[in-house]
């Protein structure tokens, strides 16, 4: 349907025109929802570090965004103790990471995985924001 600059009866009415347009602008901003990589640990306690990695893409959904968190995907058909298979998760999940805006990066301390996503995420000029295991953000030396 076209917003049009005219009444129903032809005349010229600049008023609900631009009133209907803004209110059409709006709507696709609200729609507008970008691509966040998860960045936060796997290995070690993988149950509990799943379970972390859920939460903190529940909590990206919740900012009106799209989480991307390839540690949930690709364990499920990758062995992360084969060091091929682990590696070849890696890479998959780098080609993901440039398809999104931000890196968001999770918890108190770097894994080598997350330290290799991080890297090649500032080499890419992605954004990069630090959150606690608590989802609050902190800044990058605190």
């Amino acid at each position: 349907m076209s917003i049009s600059k005219y009444n129903h009866e032809g005349y010229y009415d600049p008023t609900p025109y631009e009133a209907l347009l803004e209110i059409e602008r709006q709507a696709k901003r609200e729609k507008y929802k970008p691509l966040v990589y998860i960045c936060s640990p796997f290995a070690g306690d993988t149950e509990y570090n799943i379970n972390k990695a859920r939460g903190y893409s529940r909590f990206a959904v919740s900012r009106n965004t799209i989480p991307i968190a390839p540690h949930l995907l690709f364990p499920q058909f990758l062995d992360d103790d084969d060091k091929e298979q682990r590696n070849l998760g890696i890479f998959m999940g780098l080609v993901l990471m440039s398809k999104c805006e931000e890196l968001w990066c999770f918890g108190n301390r770097v894994s080598k995985g997350m330290a290799v996503e991080l890297e090649k995420a500032a080499k890419r000029n992605i954004t990069i924001r630090y959150f606690s295991d608590r989802c609050e953000e902190v800044l990058k030396n605190a």
